[in-house]
């Protein structure tokens, strides 16, 4: 692409008007001579009660439209001719008028055509209209190297042997057979997107003659006029001054309400998109891609992105790579829950389990909690085969090979999508220095090494001054969340002996259910109450840092709020599969936390089943309440609005607004952009591979939230939001570096949930080396047999300390008190000769735990690499086609350059101005 560039740029300028000529391209005087507009109450028109109808705004198909149509659309200035390119919207009572008058002024010395009109609701609100003419689009699209189609696509189709176009023609009509794909949009749906099936090269003024102009108030799509319209208007002064320029700082001190582009019409239709086709591309895009039928079908991505532009093109197209990689996941997710229901009955732990009904458990608390037969915990034990079997070890790797494979095909996706949105050679330009770093460094200037001009300069030792202050604000804000699973662990320690005590049988029977369940409830109320507090701190700790450019800005508002996030939905979960039970002591020695209160003790039956309880309701929590945010919010906030206009105008005259009232009565789009939709998936991607040893439904969860959330953003920005600005990305940004991170975190926790959280690695111990099968390099049910009573310890009752002592004796079990109970360890028996100290087996299970940890890292880490080594980040077919590309493009521009000095050659004869002096 780089010789279509330079090939297209370095042309002379008298060629413009023979070359226009040729083309038949028409220049209306209106645009060719901007029409003076002044910046008083004659201009202000007062809201006409104008009909909007479905079939106003046509698909930008070519041919022009009914003038007569086009004034009542609510899409054009009144003339009918001129078409909205953005919105700008203030109130008269507002006391900035100098300032707006004079940015006004200087919108019009740019050639933008100006239109005022009053809201008609609220007079004091005006609605200021602009359009781009022609040649405005033209000057200011060449100097942002926008690029344009100029030539179709020739597709290069490989030689194919005899053999297999004869396998080809034998699968074809197999096909034919076969049901249609039912995922798969309708082709004559989705109108023809010419741009995507040409050569596209940056828009040259002077090269006017290459590109493909069959209409020129269609050559530029609506999302590509707004973008020009924002890059003026962000350039253009409002007071003298060289710092006083741009939109959006007009916008922070309240000169301006509001600034967006326009919807391009009505989402519904009276008639059907099937017998009378769209009305236009929004309505497209509800009928194809927001409404819940097609719930099933691909995304219209191309669509997608000529309406919203390649930043928000590129979020649904990996949140839908996303979703769909989740399907093998989910898949085998509950393949191996399905294992462990169909091998339940033959779980020999789990029958010595529910057999064990001579075997008596210490109690789990102190004094209220009584003795429990082993037997008790039956259901648990089952419940914890379903999550830990045989196959999680298998899952665990598995997810591990999966995000990688995830990530790594998402590079091919991504560079595919950047093909054909022509995004691969594209380069962010230059960005503005932030309103903010300039107003604090202005004093101190330096020369930028790219564009030569002096610009404000942050002094290293102050940089790194904020820096360690903010890391503090950091580290600190991190203790708070720390400190707050603290509180819950305190929580589930008290309330264990107040559940024991409980008058409702079921309640005092399930204490440790009921503690853990209310503890995650709890939890997710103060997830909720600190996501509040951490969205400010961190707007407090990134603007302390005093960010460059608007990109380092929001790259660091991500980081923080992402490790903010992530440790406040996590911390529980942390303490539960790595800490929880393991630090407690033993009967007669418990530890104590302030000397006071004794640690929770994890279930009979392990703790893996308090993990899955918190990331099963975290999870399923989480999703809901995002879910009703993201549309319930806008909905509600949307409802009022039209309830309010209702009650003004009354219900007996049906109002129909213009397309500018309606965006301007729609939420505005996040303050943030995108970063709620992708933290809230980055948040999931994390829960759905960090723990998924422990929780193999995940991905399945993950998986049904996200054919819902796809449809849920998608009816939000169709529907429910002012229409975005269009902008252009290349890439997801630092999300990537995050989905990496956490794919790293993801292996060394599973190893970890596995090695300790879980009782895979001791159940193998037993079964090699203490089983009935020891020695015999078998591992099968029947060398089980005895594990439970070998995984228990024998404590004795005379031994607890007063504190710790129940209040019952355990003479409800065989009339006569006990005088022995079990607990979960691997301890000598009351009368050896070191009382209570470890076995030999818990040292070979502890070193079997760390073996396989060390083991199962440096594997999978192998893997990951083989994985990332061996997939490459272009795929070959897509290379094939650049360089075919670049060399057609080559071929066609010589082309194109001989033709037209050609033309000349002959005017020049038929003119009798030929020079005898130039090349043959």
């Amino acid at each position: 692409m780089e010789a279509s560039s330079s090939g297209i740029t370095n042309g002379k300028t008298k060629i413009f008007h023979a070359v226009a000529k040729d083309v038949n391209i028409l220049f209306d005087e209106l645009e060719a001579v901007n029409s003076p507009c002044k910046d008083d109450d004659s201009l202000l028109h007062p809201g006409n009660l104008t009909s909007t109808s479905d079939d106003a705004s046509r698909l930008e198909t070519g041919g022009e439209t009914v003038p007569e149509r086009n004034k009542s659309n609510g899409l054009y200035f009144r003339d009918g001719k001129c078409r909205i390119d953005y919105i700008l919207v203030y109130r008269k009572s507002n006391p900035q008028t100098e300032k707006r008058e004079v940015f006004e002024r200087n919108i019009r010395a740019e050639g933008l055509q100006m239109e005022k009109e009053s809201s008609l609701i609220n007079s004091d609100i005006i609605f200021v209209k602009l359009h781009a003419p022609w040649e405005v689009l033209g000057r200011y699209a060449e100097q942002m190297n926008v690029r344009m189609p100029f030539r179709r696509k020739i597709y290069y189709l490989p030689r194919r042997y005899k053999f297999m176009s004869r396998i080809d023609k034998q699968i074809s009509r197999f096909r034919r057979w076969l049901p249609k794909k039912p995922m798969r949009l309708d082709k004559e749906t989705l109108p023809d997107l010419e741009e995507n099936d040409c050569y596209t090269a940056p828009f040259s003024q002077q090269r006017i003659h290459h590109f493909i102009i069959h209409n020129k108030d269609t050559f530029f799509n609506n999302a590509t006029r707004s973008r020009i319209v924002h890059h003026i208007l962000q350039r253009i002064k409002y007071e003298e001054g060289k710092n006083k320029i741009g939109l959006n700082r007009l916008l922070t001190n309240g000169s301006y309400e509001a600034a967006f582009p326009l919807h391009e019409g009505s989402y519904r239709s009276k008639n059907s998109i099937r017998t009378h086709g769209a009305v236009n591309h929004r309505h497209l895009l509800y009928e194809c891609w927001a409404s819940w039928g097609v719930w099933y079908k691909y995304q219209p991505l191309d669509l997608v992105r000529r309406y919203f532009g390649e930043k928000i093109g590129l979020y649904f197209a990996w949140l839908g790579w996303y979703t769909g990689m989740l399907f093998p996941a989910a898949f085998i997710g509950l393949f191996v829950f399905l294992y462990g229901v169909t091998t339940l009955d033959h779980c020999q732990v789990s029958k010595e389990v529910c057999q064990a009904t001579d075997i008596i458990m210490c109690p789990v608390c102190d004094k209220y909690c009584p003795f429990m037969r082993l037997s008790d915990s039956c259901v648990y034990a089952k419940v914890t085969h379903l999550f830990d079997n045989g196959a999680t070890v298998f899952f665990a790797v598995f997810m591990a090979v999966w995000a990688t494979v995830f990530l790594e095909f998402w590079k091919r996706r991504r560079a595919v999508i950047a093909y054909d949105w022509d995004l691969i050679d594209w380069e962010e330009e230059e960005e503005e220095i932030r309103p903010q770093f300039e107003a604090k460094y202005s004093k101190k200037e330096r020369m930028n090494p790219i564009s030569g001009k002096p610009e404000p300069y942050q002094a290293f030792a102050d940089k790194c001054s904020r820096l360690i202050v903010s890391a503090s604000g950091i580290f600190f804000m991190i203790c708070v969340v720390i400190a707050a699973v603290f509180g819950i662990v305190i929580y589930r320690v008290v309330t264990v002996s107040t559940f024991a005590a409980f008058k409702w049988a079921l309640i005092r029977n399930n204490s440790q259910v009921a503690t853990t369940g209310t503890a995650v409830c709890i939890n997710f109320c103060i997830i909720m109450l600190l996501n509040v507090l951490y969205e400010k701190v961190a707007l407090l700790l990134t603007n302390l840092e005093q960010p460059r450019t608007e990109s380092e800005w929001e790259n660091s508002f991500t980081l923080k709020m992402f490790l903010f996030q992530f440790v406040n939905l996590n911390s529980s979960t942390f303490y539960i599969a790595f800490f929880l039970g393991r630090f407690t002591g033993h009967p007669g020695a418990y530890l104590r936390l302030i000397n006071r209160w004794r640690l929770e003790e994890c279930h009979p039956s392990g703790c893996l089943i308090d993990l899955c309880m918190q990331m099963g309701i975290i999870m399923v929590l989480k999703q809901t309440w995002n879910n009703f945010m993201e549309l319930g919010y806008p909905l509600i906030q949307n409802w009022w609005t039209r309830r309010k206009v209702r009650q003004e105008h009354g219900t007996e005259r049906k109002v129909n607004f213009p397309q500018w009232e309606k965006d301007y009565n729609l939420q505005p789009m996040n303050a943030y952009g995108l970063f709620d939709e992708y933290l809230e998936m980055i948040l999931q991607f994390g829960f759905t591979t960090i723990f998924v040893a422990a929780f193999p439904l995940a991905p399945l969860l993950a998986l049904l939230n996200n054919i819902i959330e796809i449809r849920l953003d998608a009816y939000k920005f169709v529907t429910q939001w002012r229409r975005p600005l269009a902008s252009r990305a290349k890439d997801i940004g630092i999300w990537y570096g995050i989905l990496e991170g956490i794919g790293i975190l993801s292996v060394i926790t599973n190893a970890f949930v596995i090695a300790i959280t879980s009782d895979f690695i001791p159940r193998l111990v037993y079964a090699y080396k203490y089983g009935p099968c020891a020695g015999q390099g078998e591992a099968g049910q029947k060398c089980m047999v005895g594990y439970v009573n070998a995984s228990l310890s024998v404590f004795q009752i005379s031994d607890f300390e007063n504190r710790s002592e129940p209040e019952s004796d355990g003479s409800e079990f065989s009339g006569t008190p006990l005088k022995y109970c079990r607990y979960r360890d691997y301890r000598d028996p009351p009368h050896s000769l070191v009382p209570y100290g470890y076995t030999l087996q818990f040292w070979h299970v502890l070193a079997a735990r760390l073996a396989f940890i060390i083991v199962f890292e440096h594997l999978v880490f192998c893997i990951k690499h083989l994985i990332s080594y061996l997939i490459p980040d272009l795929p070959k077919d897509l290379r094939d086609r650049m360089r075919r590309e670049k060399y057609l493009i080559q071929e066609m521009m010589y082309e194109a350059e001989l033709e037209r000095l050609q033309k000349e050659r002959k005017e020049r004869k038929k003119n009798g101005k030929a020079h005898h002096n130039e090349w043959p």
